[in-house]
């Protein structure tokens, strides 16, 4: 491997994943407080607080 070349390349042309956000924002289902997401947004959304919660709570089930 030559050391000019990056380890990993990214493939020309592509776009990074967009999240639809902007205001308005969509209040958490949980604590009510704002999101980073759009309202348009489906699914349940979480304030970033609330989303680490839940990541810690599934990673310590077991």
């Amino acid at each position: 491997m030559d050391e000019n070349q990056p380890y990993c390349e990214t493939p020309a042309g592509r776009a990074p994943a967009v999240v639809p956000g902007g205001p308005p924002y969509a209040d958490c289902v949980r604590c009510g407080k704002p999101t980073e997401y759009a309202v348009a947004t489906p699914g349940i959304v979480l304030c970033p607080v609330c989303e680490w919660q839940e990541a810690q709570r599934s990673a310590c089930s077991g």
